[in-house]
């Protein structure tokens, strides 16, 4: 089946408005028949079910089974600031937001962060419900990484498992004092 999102009104005509060196934007031409919609050929549960088949995926008990006795495990949350904020997070874990994560982990970008560059390191991240860090997984396994996974079911089911949790808070006091 081909799912439509609708178009309609989201774009002006021009970004230009007079602006020096400003581009002109030719719009959008609707089809004849009025439709309004774009076809959308592949959707997220297939973009996401296509990355676990290719990824590894790590249970809640599993991961809180290395927790604190293996110096492997690198727990990375994927989540916006804002779900961190209102929810907590896991201790000792490393936060990469999303929309930064490749940028973070390639040694060639102005943003690479050192703690991606650990190769003794198995990088378990995790999302919201485990749809986002999937898609990411696969991500950084396309960019080569092979110490990379992901815990099924994410925040929520480690939450609900009973899985250690701090505040925003107390991680941001626990990373610094970490760090000296």
């Amino acid at each position: 089946s081909v799912m439509k999102v609708s178009l309609a009104g989201r774009y002006p005509s021009s970004l230009s408005a007079g602006l020096p060196g400003a581009a002109t934007i030719v719009p959008f031409t609707h089809p004849p028949d009025g439709d309004t919609t774009m076809p959308i050929t592949k959707g997220f549960r297939a973009l996401v079910d296509e990355a676990r088949a290719q990824i590894t995926t790590y249970s809640v008990e599993q991961v809180k089974a290395r927790m604190g006795s293996d110096p492997s495990l690198q727990i990375v949350d994927i989540r916006d600031p804002r779900e961190l904020e209102r929810e907590g997070t896991v201790p000792g874990c490393v936060h990469a937001p999303r929309g930064m994560l490749e940028f973070w982990v390639d040694p060639a970008s102005p943003y690479f962060k050192p703690v991606f560059g650990d190769d003794s390191k198995e990088f378990v991240l995790f999302c919201g419900a485990g749809w986002r860090s999937a898609l990411a997984t696969k991500a950084l396994q396309d960019m080569g990484m092979r110490n990379v996974a992901h815990i099924d079911g994410g925040f929520a089911a480690w939450t609900k498992d009973g899985a250690p949790v701090e505040t925003l808070e107390a991680h941001k006091a626990a990373s610094k004092a970490a760090r000296g």
